[in-house]
This record gives C-alpha cells, sequence and structure tokens, in this order.
C-alpha cells in the first residue's frame, strides 16, 4: 500500500501540488466552499493513480490545491462512502496521500441527521467524538504496521485545540454550534424508527454514513483533526416522515456559509 500511496502523491506533486498545510474533506452538499479558495491546481479523482473514483452524482470528484486564509490547502470536493462498494482503506486512502503531501492538520465536514432532537435542521455540530458502526476498521488488513502503530489510540479523536477555536469562533460570529457524538453507519438506506431509537440509546447527537474511516486513520498518523456536521433532517421516530435527498442537499446549503465562515477562519488561525 505504501508503494501506491508514494505513486498518487508524486502524481500530484507533479501536478503542483507542494508542500500542503491543510486537507480539507467537504461533505453531501458543502462542495460549494471551493469558491473561497485561490486555486493553484486541480485534478479529477479518476486521474489519480490508485484513487478511488467518485461514483456519488452530488460529488464533483476533484481534488483541488491552492490558498485559503493564508494557509496552502488541498480540498477534496467530494468523498468516498462504502455504499459505494468501496473497503474502508479504500474510502481513507486520500488521507494517507495528503499526508504523504505534508498536510498537518486535517479538517472534515459531513451531512448529517439529529438524533438529538435539540439540534435543528440548518445548525452545525462540532464532532467530539463517534461511534463506529460501519462493521470494520480502515486499519484491519496485512501490513498496517508498515504504516503506523496498528493499536491506535482513540481516547481523543478529534483535537481540542482546534475544536476550542471552533467554538471561540462560533461565539463571535454568532452561529450556532452544538457539540456532540456522531454515529456512522454503512447506508445507503436511511434508518428505521427502532434504529433512530438504538442509535438515541447508545448516546448518537447525529448520524451520517462518512467520516469516521478517516478520522481513525488521521488518528493512525497522529493528524489532528477536527469536524463537523451540518444538519440536514430530524430523525424523530415518534414522527418520522420520508426524506427526499434534494431535501437534504438544500438543508446543507442553507448552513454552508456557517460552516464555511468556521473552517476559513480557524485555517487562518492556526
Amino acid at each position: 500500500m505504501k508503494k501506491f500511496i508514494e505513486e498518487s502523491a508524486q502524481f500530484l506533486k507533479e501536478r503542483g501540488f507542494e508542500a500542503p498545510e491543510i486537507g480539507i474533506i467537504l461533505g453531501t452538499g458543502l462542495g460549494q466552499f471551493v469558491d473561497k479558495v485561490e486555486i493553484i491546481s486541480s485534478v479529477s479523482y479518476n486521474h489519480i493513480p490508485n484513487f478511488p473514483t467518485a461514483t456519488v452524482e452530488f460529488h464533483t470528484g476533484k481534488l483541488i490545491y491552492g490558498t485559503l486564509g493564508g494557509k496552502k490547502v488541498i480540498v477534496m470536493q467530494g468523498r468516498f462512502h462504502i455504499y459505494e462498494g468501496y473497503t474502508l482503506r479504500d474510502v481513507s486512502y486520500p488521507v494517507r496521500v495528503m499526508n504523504e503531501l505534508g498536510i498537518k492538520k486535517l479538517l472534515i465536514s459531513n451531512a448529517a441527521g439529529a438524533i438529538n432532537l435539540n439540534f435543528k435542521k440548518g445548525e452545525i455540530m462540532l464532532i467530539e467524538d463517534h461511534i463506529n458502526l460501519q462493521g470494520g476498521s480502515p486499519l484491519a488488513f496485512k501490513g498496517v504496521e508498515q504504516l503506523g502503530s496498528r493499536f491506535t489510540d482513540m481516547s481523543e479523536p478529534y483535537d481540542v485545540s482546534m475544536r476550542n477555536i471552533l467554538k471561540d469562533i462560533a461565539k463571535t460570529e454568532e452561529i450556532t454550534l452544538h457539540e456532540g457524538v456522531y454515529a456512522s453507519v454503512v447506508g445507503p438506506q436511511l434508518e428505521t424508527r427502532a434504529e433512530y431509537r438504538f442509535l438515541k440509546i447508545i448516546g448518537s447527537d447525529t448520524v451520517g454514513m462518512s467520516t469516521v474511516p478517516e478520522v481513525i486513520v488521521a488518528n493512525h498518523l497522529d493528524l489532528p483533526v477536527a469536524a463537523v456536521s451540518v444538519i440536514t433532517d430530524e430523525c424523530d421516530p415518534e414522527n418520522l416522515a420520508p426524506v427526499d435527498i434534494q431535501d437534504i442537499m438544500a438543508a446543507a446549503g442553507k448552513a454552508e456559509p456557517d460552516m464555511v465562515k468556521l473552517f476559513t477562519q480557524l485555517i487562518e488561525k492556526l
């Protein structure tokens, strides 16, 4: 795997991806963040050796390199999910490539449903911890010890310093920023009433279909990571109504300006 990572990174270096400081992974409906980036170079995923290809129609599938907030950044405009048929190792592969290129911090956004009904559609939750319900680990493969410690500590998976900065920014900008636990499931189907009740019982505040594999790999690489969930629907099992993906996209779009403020100002302060 190390050889594949090096090949991917070398391909990107040859196309101007030099000395990035921060990696950013954008979730469903949050791809317009790139409008804030002064783009130096961009490459479609399907042109990068050994890279997965985005198959979700609303994920653009481009890796973008440029400057934002005075820092050199790599932005994933579209991510990968295991419901696309990829393994957890595939889904998290871009994190290893960005690390090989030299990033020092990783920022992640996702769209999520609110299990905690105090969280409302269009608001944002800062992830302080997570529950992995994806049925495996991106570290469960032969030879992982060549890339980092096999038994990765996950006692504090989300960087406390960056979380505190984000909370300060939210207070200054008067952005509603909750803090809580994100549960990651396989998908692509949404949850049943019984599953929403279960998620509440085990301590989830939000639920989605991404993020956790990337965070596990970031911790495996000793790469500080911060992540936020944009609340796109409220998952009340007693009043559950069908959810349309277009509604989810619209809710994510509504919250995107606040997410952009949080990440842009965080990058300026790092």
